[in-house]
């Protein structure tokens, strides 16, 4: 059950107490988030951009720290610069409120906002999201700050800046101590701005199935993330940011009770869950109406959950064809090219240009996207999909979708109200 939107809380000060009203920038919990990721614009990921890694001719290069490490540092800075310019302009902010949506979703690295000994990263980014924000504004868009990669990742991906067969963000306190930082910076940017920037995400997917020493850390940097976003002044007064957490890839019942007000009195707290199908040979190898009973079926797991819950992450597609989506060159387990899988199918006109797809893959597609839009509105508080657009992966993009068909020009007109029925 959500919580209510505005509450009341005591906090002792000194000998007086003193009556704070909490007023989020955005009444969630009574309207529904909808939204969509700006993936791939200030945290480089492969698959999003696969021109800017093949054009560096190293096959090596697989992530933003070895774009940055293993090539000419002007000639990456000047690639890095020309992609800020133009993957993300105003027009899109103004393209994503035509559509129909209220939030996007902003991944930021670590790296923005300082870089330490022997780190290869540029920075440059912060102007861009200053950008952002102001766009946004602009077009009526409520922006999520999400902290999308860490000091020596939180998960190994390369969408954490840092592709690693393990991570070592939660291992090390300084890397800890350091995004404690950044969050309380990124906090102060935006605590008087919560009509435009109402909610920051203070680390994005870190990697709690790697076992109890990851969650141990994430539980605490979770509290401690709560304290660094709703008191940002120095003092007793709150701020009316929301805290996005991320259930660490736990199931929700693994959280429940956490940073609720019943834990500390908590409040103005959020939970981001990540729905993909594709990741598992279990996954790509299930039938369309698998897929589509699959994501339906969501709605008992998601429905009830103590806090504001927002599946900040999903997508129409349902195989992992895209180029590097996996990696750079690691393969699709759906077409058996990644190692130790069982092939399903061909890749082919599963991915790539719209205009390689049939008929009744679009359908599919436009099918895969309401079913999940009904059960992520029906079960919580709403939704925002990865991702706004991408090179040569179509079959993943709002644009995409939006300009061929599969996605509604408005969110809530859908062709198959009855899919989950």
């Amino acid at each position: 059950m959500a919580p209510s939107l505005f509450r009341t809380v005591v906090i002792a000060c000194s000998s007086l107490s003193l009556a704070v009203a909490i007023s989020p920038g955005f009444p969630y919990g009574n309207e529904k988030v909808r939204g969509v990721n700006l993936g791939g614009w200030l945290v480089l990921e492969p698959w999003i951009t696969p021109s800017l890694f093949d054009n560096t001719g190293n096959s090596a290069i697989v992530d933003e720290y070895t774009f940055c490490q293993m090539q000419d540092r002007a000639i990456a800075q000047s690639v890095l610069e020309a992609h800020w310019n133009s993957w993300i302009t105003e027009s899109d902010f103004e393209a994503i409120a035509d559509a129909g949506l209220n939030h996007v979703r902003l991944p930021i690295g670590y790296w923005a906002f300082e870089v330490g000994p022997g780190e290869p990263y540029i920075s440059g980014q912060l102007p861009y999201l200053q950008k952002a924000v102001t766009w946004a504004g602009n077009h009526g868009l409520k922006v999520i700050v999400d902290l999308h990669g860490a000091p020596g990742s939180q998960n190994g991906f390369d969408n954490s800046g840092q592709r690693m067969d393990y991570p070592t963000w939660h291992s090390n306190d300084t890397n800890v101590a350091r995004t404690d930082v950044i969050i309380k910076t990124i906090a102060d940017m935006f605590k008087d701005n919560p009509g435009v920037v109402p909610i920051i995400a203070p680390l994005n997917e870190p990697a709690g199935f790697d076992g109890s020493n990851v969650l141990s850390v994430v539980r605490q940097y979770w509290r401690d993330s709560y304290g660094n976003i709703r008191y940002p002044y120095g003092s007793s007064q709150q701020s009316d940011t929301v805290v996005l957490i991320h259930d660490a890839f736990q199931p929700l019942n693994y959280w429940n009770g956490f940073l609720t007000t019943a834990d500390n009195n908590a409040q103005g707290v959020a939970m981001d869950t990540h729905i993909y199908q594709m990741f598992s040979d279990s996954g790509v190898a299930m039938s369309d109406d698998e897929h589509i009973q699959s994501a339906c079926g969501q709605k008992s797991t998601l429905s009830g959950f103590d806090l504001w819950l927002i599946v900040g992450e999903w997508t129409p597609a349902m195989t992992d064809c895209a180029t590097y989506l996996n990696g750079r060159g690691i393969g699709s387990r759906y077409d058996g090219s990644y190692s130790g899988s069982t092939a399903v199918g061909s890749c082919t006109g599963l991915t790539g240009s719209a205009s390689s797809f049939s008929s009744s893959y679009k359908t599919f597609l436009r099918k895969s996207w309401e079913a999940q839009a009904i059960t992520f509105e029906a079960a919580g508080a709403g939704w925002i999909q990865w991702t706004w657009k991408a090179e040569n992966a179509d079959e993943w993009t709002y644009q995409a979708g939006l300009m061929n068909g599969w996605i509604p020009q408005n969110p809530t007109s859908y062709e198959y109200p009855n899919i989950c029925d």
